[in-house]
């Protein structure tokens, strides 16, 4: 089994998360993934996030290898989606994903045509970095 890259989360972002998985009862796919990876986690005080993580409401560029493409997407709370191309819900299998890896980390997940490696490029902006502590 292939092993995922750490992954870091800010304790107001774990927290605003896992309210909304209470609020949110009902399955929807890829909760057990979101609940695992909430579990796996390191958390750190969002004034002790490193910049080059990708933290809820970063933008983050990144490349799907096999398929030589690159995307530049905002990570959300569901109730930021306004369906925008540009921004992905924490609920999405990407969002998913891309919570709290750091630029250069890879992961392998599935697409249509079966898996495809995502790497982190470049976060393009992130709250903590910028000073918005309790956005």
């Amino acid at each position: 089994m292939e092993r995922k890259p750490q992954i870091t989360l800010s304790s107001l972002d774990l927290e605003r998360i896992e309210v909304l998985l209470e609020k949110n009862s009902g399955n929807f796919p890829g909760r057990d993934a979101l609940e695992a990876e909430l579990d796996r986690a390191d958390v750190l005080e969002p004034q002790e996030m490193p910049p080059n993580v990708v933290t809820m409401n970063s933008t983050v560029r990144f490349t799907m290898l096999e398929l030589k493409k690159s995307n530049t997407l905002t990570l959300v709370y569901p109730k930021d989606m306004d369906g925008s191309t540009d921004k992905v819900s924490i609920f999405a299998p990407v969002g998913i994903a891309l919570l709290g890896l750091s630029v250069g980390d890879e992961f392998k997940m599935p697409s249509p045509t079966g898996q495809v490696t995502v790497r982190v490029d470049a976060i393009e902006f992130q709250p903590e970095s910028s000073g918005e502590l309790h956005r």
